[in-house]
């Protein structure tokens, strides 16, 4: 199983490895920029170097990248469409100067505007989007906030369907079971796989959930001492289609037997 964490990039991007290795993931996810900031800065070419070169001798693979929080693909104000247009097209290009082959945007708010609007917004926005051929972009599900863009799966399945250039799909456990997906039942993986299609999800975020079936809550808890609680990851982690995917936790302690703890799991299941 390939499973790991979201990982600091203090310092040094290409540290990002060695803090994974410490912490015995063997893929991980990471921000290429500041996350909570507009601007998109270049990564030094020394950086660069030592990142490509720990790639190639770390078994850390494969590593994801994620948007920054601010932009918001659905926006219907125009001045924040245009720029998180912009940062859409930096962080995919630090991504393929980087080697990195997958990164993970949220779909954001159409802020009231309505959901056909919010949707063609961020179908518009991916393919505006330069860099795809190197970089597969992930569609990331929501827990279904309001004015929310992509809780549900036929408005994934709708985006996917009208975008171009290289996509796929990143789903959120958390995020799935406060949308009201129970996916600890085979019936509600069935149903993704009718709707998505497996083949399609290329990560997963591995996160238990802080508060119940369809509460519509984005709050992430550590594994088993949520929602969904050991027994609903081990049934979850019992099908062969989501075993082999890689695995990221964003869970609120990063600690390192419940990586130990997911491999058992999967290993009950």
């Amino acid at each position: 199983m390939r499973i790991g964490y979201h990982v600091s990039v203090a310092q040094s991007i290409d540290l990002a490895f060695d803090r994974a290795a410490e912490m015995t993931c063997n893929t991980m996810q990471i921000f290429v920029s500041n996350p909570r900031g507009w601007e998109i800065k270049a990564i030094p070419a020394e950086q660069v170097k030592k990142f490509i070169q720990k790639s190639k001798t770390f078994d850390v693979a494969p590593v994801a990248a994620h948007m920054p929080y601010l932009p918001n693909l659905a926006s219907t104000k125009v001045e924040t469409y245009r720029k998180s247009v912009g940062s859409l097209d930096k962080t995919i290009a630090l991504c393929a100067e980087l080697g990195v082959p997958y990164l993970v945007t949220h779909l954001g708010s159409h802020l009231g505007k309505g959901r056909d609007e919010g949707i063609k917004n961020v179908i518009n926005a991916i393919n505006q989007a330069e860099g795809l051929s190197k970089v597969r972009l992930l569609l990331e599900n929501t827990a279904g906030q309001t004015n929310s863009v992509g809780s549900k799966l036929d408005e994934l399945a709708e985006i996917y369907d009208g975008v171009s250039g290289k996509v796929g799909f990143c789903l959120d456990t958390c995020h799935t079971f406060a949308a009201g997906y129970d996916i600890t039942k085979a019936e509600t993986i069935d149903q993704i796989d009718r709707e998505l299609g497996l083949e399609k999800i290329q990560l997963i975020h591995l996160n238990d959930a802080k508060f119940g079936l369809g509460s519509h809550l984005d709050r992430h808890e550590n594994i088993g001492k949520g929602f969904m609680g050991r027994e609903g990851f081990r049934k979850f982690l019992s099908y062969r289609t989501i075993k082999d995917k890689p695995m990221i936790l964003e869970t609120p302690e990063n600690f390192p037997d419940e990586l130990k703890l997911v491999r058992k799991l999967a290993n009950e299941g």
